[in-house]
């Protein structure tokens, strides 16, 4: 098979160099025999096309950007976004650097499939004006603005949010291109965009904390303008930028009149038992029992040292064993991972004959042909 021999080898390097990888992890990675590369970095043997598009797909670069002439322009090679993130936690791993480049990718093709389709019809991102405002203020005016009812869920507050002109994405929970790391911190991350923000909500064990990491986020987006990577700390920080987010999405899932609902004349002493108090406002609100009782300790109706204890049981509970899942319905998985009008958009561009279907698998977690057609009779309601 013919290989290719005008690789620049310099911006391998670079590529290694930026994701703090050696040559035997980019090899498996990769999935490249160990001395097939060296020789090749040594420039001893060149690549086929497939093995330097499996590169290529690795560092989210096209093929073209290994055999363009010159040393890399650092400037321009990430986003700011990107910049910005990297700058927040410079502990990133590289798994994680590539999926946030992914995320910028796929955005980048979602807003220049909607322009191609029909223009009149896109919804345009246009926040409320919040300068000026309280945090309670702001949540209360963007409450209104996404037009939530009294009873949400996950997946209310993500429709929500997309009917606004966001993107949101999900983790995936299967071992993939689109899954953080069990073992990683990171909760989640916003990409500001004034056009189309997206925003990256990790899997976790309940829907209710995805949302406040949901909220959290799109706290940074309308407040601060600007992009953010967040884990568990920053949850709960009590300073600054984040715990301005945490206020904004504490007021926004439970507004002043909600906490009215709740009796504290019925309220446990023994933590264990906060939850069940709080089940029926837990379910009608889609939030956790940790985001009410925090509510509930700014509006002074209990002690921080109840709070305190909660937390801690919280933390150290045990959690009944969860058995493997099932793919049977892959099909429907990016509508999971990238939303309801993202994977709409796609399949439009594929009807429309804008893109081929082997395109649209690509843009779709490079679902099989098969399951791309199950996807599209799920849409059409077959």
């Amino acid at each position: 098979m013919e290989r290719i021999q005008s690789i620049n080898l310099e911006r391998i390097d670079w590529c290694l160099a930026d994701r703090g990888m050696t040559r035997d992890e980019l090899a498996r990675e990769v999935d490249i025999a160990p001395t097939t590369l060296t020789k090749m970095l040594d420039g001893e043997a060149g690549l086929t096309f497939n093995q330097l598009r499996k590169l290529a797909a690795f560092f989210g670069r096209g093929t073209l950007f290994f055999l363009a002439k010159g040393p890399v322009d650092e400037a321009t090679a990430h986003t700011p976004q990107f910049r910005t993130l990297a700058n927040q936690k410079p502990e990133l791993s590289a798994r994680l650097k590539l999926l946030i480049e992914r995320v910028e990718h796929q955005r980048t093709i979602y807003t220049a499939l909607r322009e191609e389709l029909d223009p009149e019809d896109i919804v345009r991102f246009s926040p409320p004006k919040l300068a000026g405002l309280s945090v309670s203020k702001a949540a209360q005016t963007v409450r209104q603005w996404l037009g939530l009812a009294d009873r949400n869920d996950f997946n209310s507050y993500r429709a929500a949010l997309e009917a606004r002109g966001l993107l949101v994405f999900q983790s995936n929970g299967y071992q993939g291109q689109w899954q953080i790391a069990k073992e990683s911190p990171i909760l989640g991350f916003s990409l500001y965009d004034p056009a189309c923000p997206v925003i990256f909500v990790k899997k976790q064990d309940s829907d209710a904390r995805q949302t406040f990491t949901l909220m959290h986020e799109l706290g940074h987006l309308l407040l601060h303008k600007t992009s953010s990577i967040d884990d568990e700390s920053d949850l709960h920080s009590h300073a600054g930028a984040e715990q301005e987010a945490n206020a904004f999405a504490g007021h926004l899932l439970v507004p002043e009149a909600f906490l009215l609902s709740i009796r504290d004349d019925e309220r446990p002493d023994e933590v264990a038992m906060l939850d069940d108090w709080l089940a029926p406002q837990r379910k009608a609100w889609g939030v956790s029992g940790e985001v009410i009782l925090r509510r509930l300790v700014d509006a002074g109706r209990l002690p921080k040292a109840q709070y305190a204890a909660y937390r801690q049981w919280w933390a150290t509970r045990e959690l009944p064993q969860k058995t493997g899942g099932s793919r049977e319905y892959r099909n429907r998985e990016p509508k999971h991972i990238f939303g309801d009008g993202y994977v709409r958009t796609v399949l439009d561009a594929l009807n429309s004959r804008r893109i081929s279907l082997a395109k649209a698998s690509t843009y779709l977690d490079n679902l099989k042909i098969s399951d791309l057609h199950k996807l599209e009779r799920h849409y059409a309601g077959i």
